[in-house]
């Protein structure tokens, strides 16, 4: 290792792209419009629930595409065009990558961005008097129509070929995760799940990549020691855990969290930086919280008259935010105020900077304790990085232009960092998780418990499925796969998460239910050598993921 190497400073910077799968259409509308449903931004829905134009989880889907990822696509073109060497990692669930390729919900999306178009038309002639309104509702208003053409034109409705394009580049790295985002740890004693999440999520992920990714996310970075031979049975090289996991592991940890480690499977595990989350989002003091930063939770669809909102209006006077909000969050003894997009860009700046300081401080207190490169591994849910921080593809750009300057310190993804390490430690990491304590309660308590011994059922009757019909084509195949993948729908950690947080709770065991039910009308149906074939292409239009799927991917592996 050379004299520059080990004075250099690494920072990898890695966000998780996962949303729960939108629901079809015919779910009953007490469930798909939940009032006041916790993941949307808006306050609680006002007027009957079943005449909302949008549900609740589309609305979650239109938002993050808006605020999250087509502001990182912009934020990557900037960094590219003035050539400032960023590296990012991007975990990308199947469900998530499924949803952008999904032709109705493209479409869907296009006419909430044309209803927002109206809407800021109309904004604009209700503030012509006001100075100050005009103006902020004049920047949403071009914003809109900005991400309107960008999306439509420019990426040509496909933002997993931008994404492409950028890993082509080496300027970003794509990772996989569980095919629908499967708590793993719950069922590693069950390989046959085990293996057809990861064996569908691979396939996913090559289908549209055209090669097969190097890393895999943990879904809530559930880690238990069982994962490991599975991992390098697929021939991945690492992944991430949460810090704990690696201070808990069987053998000593001797280089902390900010160097990886190695698995007796022969994976690089390595930590995310605790004190770099809880810097940004997980403290009182947390820079997502400055005053000035716009309060995403208020939004004029919920206050104004109906005759105002009209594009997010029904005809019986169900409401949906319009994405356009006016006033800062305040807090930490500060009023809210209209907000100043201005303002909020310096306060960006300069939070780049100090998250910057205090990393590399870090860095170089674990510096000083080894003779190896430290890494500070920065993971984060996407998502918080403009649906929830409005602000947060700003502060992303501003730390990649403010770590360009500074002597020393390399971006770096991953697989890129690991590849210039030597003497890496033998160590198995203990269980762990994230979530509430990090230990997997949140997918496993009073709450939801009761979903377990179905999916489970639900589980040995897919495997015996798959045993039974081994070489079965035409309509018993097509009912073979739609099987598979309502049991792949019915594991995602997704819904266990949500009745544990009673987050939209009715919708969450909707979806449990949902599922099981599917399935076992298909088992059912195979049994008695019968199949709908209306009823099977209706669901299959519903539950759509995974088009290539092969159900023998539940064969047990001799």
């Amino acid at each position: 290792m050379n004299a520059s190497m080990i004075k250099s400073k690494v920072i990898s910077v890695l966000l998780h792209a996962h949303l729960p799968f939108v629901s079809p259409p015919g779910i009953p509308a007490e469930i798909r419009f939940p009032d006041g449903c916790a993941f949307s931004e808006g306050k609680a829905r006002q007027g009957p629930p079943e005449h909302l134009p949008f549900s609740c989880e589309e609305s979650w889907f239109f938002e993050a595409l808006s605020e999250t990822y087509l502001p990182l696509l912009e934020m990557f073109d900037r960094l590219d065009a003035a050539r400032v060497p960023f590296r990012l990692s991007l975990s990308l669930s199947p469900v998530l990558s499924a949803m952008f390729t999904d032709k109705v919900l493209i479409e869907q999306y296009l006419d909430y961005v044309d209803r927002q178009i109206e809407f800021g038309s109309r904004e604009l002639d209700r503030h012509g008097n006001d100075p100050c309104l005009y103006a902020l509702t004049k920047f949403y208003y071009d914003r809109v129509a900005e991400k309107r053409v960008l999306f439509a034109e420019r990426y040509e409705k496909n933002i997993l070929q931008v994404l492409d394009l950028y890993q082509k580049k080496g300027r970003l790295e794509i990772l996989t995760t569980a095919a629908t985002h499967a708590f793993l740890p719950i069922y590693a004693a069950y390989p046959e799940a085990v293996q057809a999440q990861i064996e569908v999520a691979i396939a996913s992920h090559r289908q549209i990549f055209g090669r097969n990714p190097q890393g895999f996310w943990l879904p809530e970075m559930g880690w238990s020691p069982e994962l490991d031979e599975y991992l390098r049975s697929y021939n991945f090289s690492y992944t991430v855990i949460d810090t704990h996991g690696l201070l808990t592991g069987n053998g000593e940890c001797r280089k902390g969290s900010f160097y990886p480690v190695k698995t007796p499977a022969q994976i690089f595990v390595l930590a995310r930086d605790f004190y770099a989350s809880r810097e940004l989002f997980e403290s009182e003091s947390a820079f997502r919280l400055s005053p000035v930063y716009r309060d995403n939770r208020e939004d004029p669809a919920f206050e104004l008259e109906p005759d105002l909102i009209r594009p997010f209006l029904s005809e019986k006077g169900g409401r949906t935010p319009t994405g356009y909000k006016y006033f800062t969050q305040g807090g930490g003894g500060a009023p809210k105020v209209l907000y100043d997009p201005q303002k909020a860009s310096d306060q960006v700046r300069a939070q780049a900077r100090a998250f910057l300081d205090s990393r590399l401080r870090a860095l170089d207190r674990a510096g000083a304790l080894m003779d190896e490169i430290p890494v500070s591994l920065c993971a984060f849910d996407a998502d918080r990085f403009g649906r929830f921080w409005y602000e947060g593809p700003d502060f992303l750009e501003a730390l990649f232009r403010e770590g360009a300057g500074r002597e020393g310190l390399h971006f770096m993804n991953p697989p890129e960092y690991l590849f210039k390490q030597k003497d890496i430690e033998n160590l198995l990491p203990g269980y762990s998780s994230s979530g509430v304590n990090g230990y997997g309660e949140m997918w496993l308590d009073a709450s939801n418990d009761w979903m377990y011994r179905h999916v489970v059922r639900s589980l040995d009757r897919m495997v015996e499925l798959a045993e039974r019909f081994p070489n079965d084509s035409g309509l018993k195949e097509r009912a073979l796969n739609q099987a598979a993948r309502e049991i792949l729908l019915v594991q995602s950690s997704d819904w266990p998460r949500m009745l544990y947080k009673q987050e939209c709770p009715d919708f969450a065991r909707y979806q449990i239910d949902m599922a099981l039910r599917n399935f076992t009308t298909i088992y059912e149906a195979l049994g008695s050598n019968y199949i709908s074939t209306e009823w099977l292409t209706s669901l299959e239009r519903r539950h759509n993921l995974f088009p290539h799927i092969n159900y023998r991917v539940f064969r047990r592996k001799r």
